[in-house]
């Protein structure tokens, strides 16, 4: 589905609860994640209702490297030639997106967790299970991207893997938090402001402390990799998350 404005100028893309963003300025197009290989014709179809083409995208900032939002990435690499960008510690999952660490064994979560069935389910029909990795990409930093549509400001959340950004946009007064901070667990089909579960996240413990700078932003809007927006500010997010704790 896309979701226009959920944003001052940021829009949203979900399908099989993985969310992408187009960041609109003027002309010119920032993408932020690249969801699942199904979602490259829906951000298509999302740009041309914008009234733009696909040549207008600037380029692709990964919050991290992970294979639901490493997507399309290498298609709109191949056939757009468009640059990526990713933290210097993701730039080998972004390269392989499978291949990443976790906390914990995911086999029994769909045992203790059985309302996490169905979204792996619409995520592996979205092309979870078929993702291409990207070895050709830029360093992620703020010199390299404030110049880029929005002037996003990158904040570091290391945990959910060791390269993991968030980005600020100030004069949107939103944070796009990727999975540093959830509303919506695929692993344990939980909703609410959140850290994702053990399963996926390489250090719960520093995932948790990485909140307090998203709480810095002072943002009215956090918009997560999953989930719905949470629009009551993300400072109220990270309180919510940091209660919560690990899963």
């Amino acid at each position: 589905m896309f979701h226009r404005s959920v944003a001052d100028g940021i829009h949203l893309i979900e399908h099989a609860d993985v969310n992408c963003y187009i960041v609109e300025d003027g002309g010119r197009l920032l993408l932020v994640d690249a969801g699942l290989p199904a979602m490259w014709r829906m951000t298509g179809q999302a740009i041309r209702e914008l009234g733009r083409s696909p040549r207008d995208v600037e380029a692709l900032i990964l919050t991290h490297g992970h294979f639901d939002h490493v997507g399309f990435a290498a298609r709109l690499q191949r056939e757009l030639d468009i640059p990526i960008y990713v933290h210097s510690g993701d730039a080998y999952i972004a390269a392989h997106p499978y291949r990443y660490r976790h906390e914990t064994s995911r086999l029994l979560y769909p045992l203790r967790y059985p309302r996490c069935i169905p979204i792996l389910a619409r995520m592996a029909a979205g092309g979870a299970l078929n993702v291409k990795g990207v070895g050709k990409v830029r360093r992620l930093q703020d010199e390299a991207v404030g110049g880029l549509p929005g002037r996003p400001r990158i904040i570091y959340t290391p945990g959910h893997t060791a390269g993991h950004c968030a980005l600020h946009f100030p004069d949107r007064d939103a944070v796009l938090t990727g999975d540093a901070l959830v509303t919506l667990d695929p692993y344990t089909g939980t909703k609410g402001a959140h850290i994702v579960s053990a399963a996926a996240t390489a250090d719960t413990r520093r995932a948790l402390e990485s909140l307090a700078a998203l709480a810095a932003t002072g943002a009215r809007a956090a918009l997560p990799g999953h989930g719905e927006p949470w629009r009551d500010g993300v400072a109220g997010a990270v309180e919510q998350a940091v209660q919560r704790g690990a899963s």
